[in-house]
């Protein structure tokens, strides 16, 4: 089960821990046909697992699924159908869907998410007769489909909320195993960590963080007088070489790549940058996550039809990085191609459903 020489600090299960008798007899309904549903249905499918989509009748989505030789029906009767009920709907809408496949769901049925948000912060309140689970790639969806296809895996984590019927575990690992997930490896967590270590990684770091210091680094280099053109490419352009670096090695890998001088300038001056006062503003981002503070916000939010979202988000928009970047990625060649791909991505997946 574990990593034998005890690397890790929980449980990582393999396909050697899978068992997929735990979904023989069993069908499962995937609530969704987005970058997670399409791939976790299709690999199911794959898999020898009977899978209904179950997707509004006047989803978009409806003639992908159906084109991928999938059965289709409304969410409220592909619950009806199955065992498992896979919930892959965005989490704005979940509690919504939910409403309205709960009396579907009989005593010994699971109910099974991607992330824990609404279930860990109250809005989706399932009953004691069924299991909870997660299982959650850590992948977006085209990637866990694409290394499934290749005979490859993406990772994953395992999540158990409610185990009613007491095989809750056993059944969300082969449901991993059957999506591809267990050939890579599955973490075993609960959904508070996820959902919270989840919040705070897109907050402090990843998206929020991330956003915020490059458009720091850029205007303080043109308030400087530099030009545009030289700060995107130094703030923003470069970044993904970082990244990619990080990713596939770690940092120290990141350092050794990087020149000498790149090493000894990040080593003195990064401190400089994120110092102190930083990580008490982190601190203070996990405290609104953990006390429900940022859940009832973005709830709150959502209700009022999103106003301070749209505003953000046409400053985000019309921010100038944006426009002096649409510019300079003309020039490189792989703007054309990975357009092209996106066009195409978007035409077979509807991420709405």
């Amino acid at each position: 089960m574990t990593d034998p020489d005890n690397q890790f600090t929980q449980p990582v299960y393999h396909e050697s821990d899978a068992d997929r008798r735990h979904l023989e007899d069993k069908t499962v309904a995937v609530l969704g046909y987005g970058s997670q549903g399409h791939a976790h249905a299709q690999n199911l499918a794959d898999s020898g697992v009977d899978v209904v989509v179950g997707l509004r009748e006047n989803s978009s989505s409806r003639d992908a699924a159906e084109a991928d030789g999938l059965r289709v029906e409304t969410p409220v009767d592909a619950a009806s159908d199955a065992d498992v009920v896979s919930v892959l709907v965005p989490d704005t809408v979940q509690p919504e869907v939910f409403e309205a496949i709960e009396p579907e769901l009989e005593a010994g049925d699971t109910l099974q998410l991607a992330h824990g948000f609404n279930v860990h912060y109250g809005q989706v309140e399932p009953p004691e007769r069924v299991d909870v689970t997660m299982v959650a790639p850590k992948s977006p969806g085209h990637l866990v489909r694409r290394n499934y296809e290749a005979g490859q895996g993406t990772p994953a984590l395992l999540a158990v909320y409610q185990n009613a019927t007491g095989e809750a575990r056993q059944e969300g690992l082969a449901y991993a195993d059957a999506i591809g997930c267990a050939r890579a490896g599955v973490v075993e967590t609960t959904f508070r960590e996820e959902t919270e270590t989840d919040l705070f990684g897109e907050q402090a770091v990843l998206c929020g963080g991330v956003a915020e210091l490059t458009k720091a680094g850029y205007e303080t280099l043109v308030d400087a007088g530099y030009s545009p053109e030289m700060a995107y490419f130094e703030c923003l352009n470069e970044l993904k070489l970082i990244v990619d670096l990080m990713y596939e090695d770690g940092l120290t890998a990141m350092w050794d790549s990087v020149s000498d001088t790149a090493e000894y300038g990040g080593l003195t001056r990064g401190e400089a940058v994120i110092d102190e006062s930083v990580r008490e503003n982190m601190e203070a981002v996990l405290e609104q996550v953990q006390n429900g503070e940022f859940a009832r916000e973005w709830i709150a939010e959502n209700q009022a039809n999103r106003p301070a979202y749209r505003q953000r988000r046409n400053a985000e928009q019309n921010h100038e990085v944006e426009a002096v970047g649409e510019r300079l990625r003309q020039l490189f060649a792989w703007a054309d191609e990975e357009t092209a791909q996106e066009t195409q991505h978007e035409q077979e997946v509807s991420a709405d459903d």
